[in-house]
């Protein structure tokens, strides 16, 4: 009698990174050809259904993540990660962009995975982000040689408190463009509103909130029910991306949409992030650096808007919906504006599950 495997188990990590979470995979347990790793990450998450009811995403797009990880052929690189967002309510991956938050969890996954051996009392993981070339710099605690998760360090938008994940991002400047700004200017106007094509760690359009005809300190559900203000956006944001030499961007998530307001409290700005079809719960860990650098650059939507930023080394604080989020810039002014060098952040990440997820085998098919 004939078995019929009708699922395929596969290896993986289950972390939290920063503000967002999914599984991480061995990059050669996975198929090679997007075709095919598009379907398996698919039905991994249960893709095309609101709930994701059927896998193990969340919902909402910072749950809708995926990290594969494999050692680096490079020299002076550990690991290579390799980043594809799902999308929620439809079976589509997107390689394009890469993801700061769960890059937090790139080191402690490596760890716990035998990519990288750990030390005492930490290990330096040094990181490629394939999908944008980026190389990161991460510290993760690892007291007796194993990865320590429990600490004293909260991050607004996680509960509780975790050990100390320090990143330093370096080669940041033009991730997917080239330059800094990409259409070689401070400011483009598209259809009648302001906006900064900018290109540090994430290419974004970065707007004034008051021109979109909002104040910038909604909540992400007051502005995820403005159906009018993401159709406005998305058209500004489609025209944004061609004048970036990113071509027609109807399907991919970059670049994404920040919006900018004074601050309200400490911070140097406020701004409401977007991914770029529902609003961020937090801020993107990538999209901090291109906000922070876009507040730096004189000339841009900005200027007016955000207070002084210190000399370099700065920390540059960040209002969002639930807190604020400080970001550590290098920099070196110039007659012509600023030159980028590194953005270092410290968040916090946290092993929830392990083990082996189930795919329908006619996924690989």
């Amino acid at each position: 009698m004939a078995v019929h495997m009708t699922q395929r188990a596969v290896r993986y990590h289950f972390l939290r990174g920063g503000t967002s979470r999914g599984p991480y995979f061995r990059r050669s347990d996975l198929p090679e050809d997007e075709e095919h790793l598009s379907k398996v990450l698919a039905a991994v998450i249960g893709a095309g259904h609101p709930n994701n009811i059927d896998g193990l995403g969340g919902g909402v797009a910072v749950t809708t993540k995926v990290a594969m990880l494999s050692a680096s052929a490079e020299d002076g690189v550990d690991v290579d990660y390799f980043f594809g967002q799902v999308a929620v309510d439809k079976p589509q991956v997107d390689y394009k962009p890469t993801c700061g938050n769960i890059l937090v969890g790139v080191g402690p996954a490596a760890i716990e995975m035998g990519l990288v051996p750990a030390k005492d009392p930490e290990t330096l993981v040094r990181i490629r982000a394939v999908n944008t070339g980026a190389l990161v710099e991460a510290v993760v605690q690892t007291p007796g040689g194993q990865v320590r998760y429990d600490g004293d360090i909260a991050i607004d938008g996680v509960s509780g408190t975790a050990a100390p994940v320090a990143l330093n991002f370096l080669d940041v400047v033009g991730s997917k463009t080239g330059a800094m700004l990409p259409t070689g200017r401070a400011i483009d106007v598209i259809d009648g509103i302001e906006v900064t094509c900018i290109d540090v760690a994430m290419p974004m359009m970065i707007a004034r909130a008051q021109d979109l005809g909002i104040t910038g300190y909604e909540s992400c559900e007051e502005l995820d029910a403005d159906t009018a203000l993401f159709a406005r956006m998305e058209a500004l944001r489609l025209e944004a991306g061609r004048l970036m030499g990113l071509g027609d961007v109807s399907s991919s998530v970059t670049p994404k949409i920040g919006l900018i307001a004074p601050p309200r409290g400490a911070g140097h700005f406020t701004t409401r992030y977007f991914m770029p079809w529902s609003a961020h719960p937090t801020l993107a860990v990538t999209g901090s650096q291109c906000l922070a650098a876009c507040a730096l650059m004189p000339g841009t939507v900005a200027d007016g808007i955000t207070r002084p930023i210190d000399p370099s080394p700065a920390v540059v604080r960040i209002e969002h919906p639930v807190g604020v989020l400080e970001v550590t810039v290098t920099y070196e002014r110039t007659e012509d504006g600023i030159v980028f060098h590194s953005a270092g952040l410290v968040r916090t990440a946290r092993l929830i599950a392990r083990g082996e997820v189930m795919v329908p085998e006619v996924a690989f098919r």
